[in-house]
């Protein structure tokens, strides 16, 4: 597993912290979870997708239905992305973003940390 970038956005006082990870199996993808979970423990949420081969998983972890794992997801596949996690560590800023504005952050936050590596 090869951390390939970051991205920090902040929106309403929440703080997204996006991982672009390289990834060749779910064991890899489990160690970097717990690892990340371990290192922000008072975030709210991490959701996260990844794509190894045919093996797909995503994750909105706590929030609202579809609003993340799945905007997170979609990056993936529309960039042909494969052997990659992706994971945007949520600090809750007091202020509900609303569906549509937490999809569309989670969505930007995804872009952005592939969009910087070239």
């Amino acid at each position: 597993m090869k951390l390939i970038n970051t991205y920090t956005l902040e929106v309403k006082k929440s703080k997204f912290i996006s991982y672009y990870y390289e990834v060749n199996s779910k064991e890899e993808v489990e160690t970097v979870l717990e690892k990340v979970k371990k290192e922000h423990k008072k975030a709210k949420h991490i959701p996260y997708a990844y794509k190894i081969d045919n093996l797909i998983k995503k994750s909105d972890d706590k929030e609202p239905s579809n609003t993340a794992g799945t905007p997170i997801y979609n990056i993936i596949i529309q960039n042909n992305l494969n052997n990659v996690l992706i994971l945007i560590v949520r600090y809750f800023g007091g202020t509900l973003l609303g569906a549509g504005l937490l999809t569309r952050t989670y969505l930007n936050s995804a872009k952005e940390v592939i969009k910087k590596v070239d």
